[in-house]
Formats: structure tokens, C-alpha cells, sequence
């Protein structure tokens, strides 16, 4: 089941009721077309449908939910992780889609997060202005865990950054 078929057989009210009416124990077409208002013709085009996208099994007697199924897609419809964060807990942790979430407590994980972040925005040997540093760490902080300021502090304390008459350095 693709992410694209699970959406498009709950599109419609009249299935997703009828899918609810499932999940929440009815196991007829009678019953789920009492339980959901609906004429019996309308439920056993929903179940066909809803049994067709893999959502619902037994079709013939005793009406389920496909949990094997729903299981199997929610593994395999995943959307990729950003590559490198996804691997070390502690970016997934604070990290979402390349956006700072907060800055962990933990002086150890910290500088984990801010090893990946000087080693994302600068190259080694090359010198940034102070303007160039704040606008390369302003997009680690759209989300609000930080400010661009405290994370280039952070960078300078942890000599992940050096900085010297205004102008910084990756080592």
C-alpha cells in the first residue's frame, strides 16, 4: 500500500466513517451501515474500495482492520531522513529537517550538535565575516530552539569557530 492509495481510499467521508465504524468493532456490512448511517450499498462499495487499498480485510464475513498492512506501510512509506542526522540519536533528537529544534543541555551532546552544524555551514581554512557566520547560522535557527548569536558562541567556545578581529575561521 503506497502512501498515495491510503490517502485516496480515505479521501472520502462516507469511507472514512465507514473505516472508523470498522476499527471501532463492527465486523458486518449491516452493522457498519448502522453504526454510520449509511445504505447498504454505500458500505459495500466503501468496504471494496477500503479492502482494495489494503486497509481492510475480510471483505466476505468478518469485516477488520488490515493492521499487518497499515503496519507494513507506515515502515515503508517513511519519508527519508536528511542523510548523516539520522545516524547519531542525538541530531535526530535535535535536529528536524535541518532545522535546530533546542540546544541539549548535556555539554557532551552539545558539542556533537554543533560539530555537525560548523561542519554543514563551513569550510575548513576559509574566513567568514561576522555577517557571512550570522547568515549561514540563521537557518539552523528558523524553528526558534536557538538563536544565530548563541549558537556562533557556542561555535567559538567549543573552537569548532576561531574568531579574530571580526573575521572567522573553520579549523
Amino acid at each position: 500500500m503506497t502512501t498515495h492509495a491510503l490517502a485516496g481510499a480515505l479521501a472520502d467521508d462516507g469511507r472514512r466513517r465507514i473505516f472508523a465504524a470498522i476499527v471501532l468493532g463492527a465486523t458486518s456490512a449491516t452493522e457498519v451501515a448502522q453504526r454510520v448511517g449509511l445504505s447498504a450499498r454505500v458500505v459495500l462499495t466503501g468496504v471494496r474500495r477500503l479492502a482494495d487499498a489494503g486497509l481492510v480485510v475480510g471483505a466476505d464475513g468478518a469485516l477488520a482492520a488490515d493492521e499487518a498492512s497499515l503496519r507494513a506501510a507506515a515502515r515503508d512509506n517513511r519519508p527519508p531522513d536528511d542523510a548523516g542526522p539520522a545516524t547519531d540519536p542525538v541530531l535526530r533528537t535535535f535536529l528536524r529537517a535541518g532545522v535546530l529544534v533546542s540546544l541539549p543541555a548535556q555539554p557532551s551532546r552539545r558539542r556533537v550538535l554543533l560539530r555537525h552544524i560548523a561542519e554543514q555551514s563551513f569550510e575548513p581554512g576559509t574566513r567568514y565575516p561576522e555577517r557571512a557566520v550570522d547568515d549561514a547560522l540563521k537557518p539552523w535557527c528558523a524553528a526558534g530552539g536557538s538563536d544565530h548569536a548563541t549558537l556562533r558562541r557556542y561555535l567559538i567556545d567549543e573552537q569548532l569557530l576561531t574568531r579574530e578581529r571580526g573575521i572567522y575561521q573553520r579549523l
